[in-house]
């Protein structure tokens, strides 16, 4: 495997070697150094970027920013990077273009923030239960793609972006000339995140996303790992918080998903990479996904569709519009799944735990090891801090408008999602099974792989699992 990174910064003491290997195929990641020597002191950023932000500085953009190709912007921890933007047209809703590698590294006590100026207030308003401000789409996200083709860069690679312990909020803003096309066309809605390079590496662990006009993150192929993150309240009428397409493999583990519009994680081979999209989605817990999305039988969980392949165990589904969803034009025979733990408030969604609209065969063969049952209210999950039965869905089984919706069911706030004792799901995770490991898994910027867990969802009962 190729050495890429040798040394960064003495003030961290941190060392690298950043390599994956995926069926015998050598992935590089972008061939960039930040040392000690190239500190941003500077607190407006513009135009073209690299080098060190600095630890518990704040930094603001109002324009485009762009990392070349070959080039690294890091993060160090207690970095506030800010958005100066109103989000009524590409202009003023500044996108990070990442072209080179892009890396946030917080920490537990000291995280990272990747937010527009008047995040407080949004933050504050969606307490208040009003979200109209919430999804308006402030700024542009961030978006890591190879650099165009130009005769200073005939051979662009393009590189990495790993996120750890960072908050990154309120994307949304239209796009622009800027965007290509074929991501976003003129005027939709851009994502908190996006990340498309079947050959290199997307890492977010530990992290917070929350308050995105549309999708959350899109992948439009890559080698992934979304580890113990917290997805809260994305999309205002349709999106997902995690929506993979072809070439895109990995493992999607120990995450908390509330309140999504549609899925909470959709699989999705569409597109013409050559590369199948596979995942192996594991103890997630997923919660009130689904109500906000008007069409028809569209998600609210876990969604693999269009020659997707996988597997999907020990995660556990509570008071999702739709539960499991494999269609038919999904690779049927090479969807694994098991060990999943679905809790329904109303008979509707009780229904929908394999949704109606999946593969015949799935439907004949639901898993036998799943905990499930026919009776609304039945095999409560039994959260330490958060009452599954708060909310009446009965009453309102979709769609819903964001205003109907009560803060605590799409925002975790001082909820507690770890398993009581009495709960079913603890001892009854699969563990039989390894993860995809499709990216680098050693040095302090490799991915942090938790393992299959023995209890069902995000937290396990050792402590291990989501930490937030």
């Amino acid at each position: 495997m190729k050495k890429i990174f040798s040394q960064l910064m003495m003030i961290l003491g941190l060392g690298l070697v950043l390599s994956s290997c995926h069926q015998k195929e050598i992935v590089d990641v972008a061939e960039a150094l930040v040392v000690t020597a190239n500190p941003i002191t500077t607190d407006t950023l513009k135009g073209t970027i690299k080098g060190t932000l600095l630890h518990n500085k704040t930094y603001y953009f109002k324009s485009d920013i762009t990392i070349n190709d070959g080039d690294t912007l890091l993060l160090q921890s207690g970095v506030h990077l800010i958005a100066i933007c109103d989000g009524l047209t590409a202009a003023t809703a500044p996108e990070i273009f990442n072209h080179g590698t892009f890396i946030s590294l917080g920490t537990k006590d000291e995280p990272n923030y990747i937010t527009p100026q008047n995040a407080a207030d949004l933050h504050a308003q969606a307490a208040a239960q009003n979200y109209t401000k919430v999804f308006f789409g402030w700024w542009g996200g961030i978006t890591s793609t190879p650099a165009a083709v130009t005769a200073a860069v005939p051979n662009p690679k393009g590189g990495d972006c790993i996120i750890k312990w960072t908050h990154i909020e309120f994307g949304g803003g239209p796009a622009g000339p800027n965007d290509n096309a074929a991501i976003y066309p003129s005027g939709t809605a851009r994502f908190n995140m996006y990340f498309g390079n079947v050959t290199k590496n997307l890492i977010i662990e530990d992290s917070w996303l929350f308050g995105a006009k549309d999708d959350n993150i899109q992948v439009g192929g890559g080698h992934i790992s979304l580890m113990r993150n917290t997805f809260e309240l994305c999309g205002a009428t349709g999106g997902e918080f995690f929506n993979i397409k072809t070439g895109t493999l990995g493992d999607i583990a120990y995450n908390v998903f509330i309140g999504s519009a549609t899925n909470s994680t959709k699989i999705s081979d569409s597109g013409t990479s050559g590369i199948q999209c596979t995942a192996t989605v594991y103890n997630n817990t997923i919660i009130d996904g689904g109500f906000r999305q008007t069409k028809t039988g569209r998600g609210g969980s876990i969604d693999f569709e269009k020659g997707a392949r996988g597997r999907a165990y020990n995660n556990l589904i509570v008071n999702c519009r739709f539960g499991l969803r494999i269609t038919p034009d999904a690779d049927v025979n090479n969807v694994l799944y098991g060990n999943n733990y679905f809790y329904g408030y109303s008979s509707a969604i009780v229904g929908q735990f394999y949704t109606t609209d999946s593969a015949p065969a799935v439907l004949a063969a639901k898993a036998p090891t799943d905990i499930t049952s026919t009776t609304p209210q039945a095999n409560n999950p039994k959260f330490y801090g958060f009452d599954v039965n708060q909310y009446d869905f009965t009453a309102n089984p979709g769609p819903i408008a964001a205003s109907s919706q009560p803060f605590i069911t799409v925002a975790v706030g001082s909820s507690n999602l770890k398993l009581l004792t009495e709960s079913l799901g603890l001892g009854k995770g699969k563990t039989d099974f390894t993860p995809q490991n499709n990216v680098a898994a050693t040095g302090t910027f490799g991915a942090n792989i938790t393992l299959p867990g023995k209890d069902i969802g995000a937290y396990q009962s050792d402590g291990t699992g989501n930490l937030h």
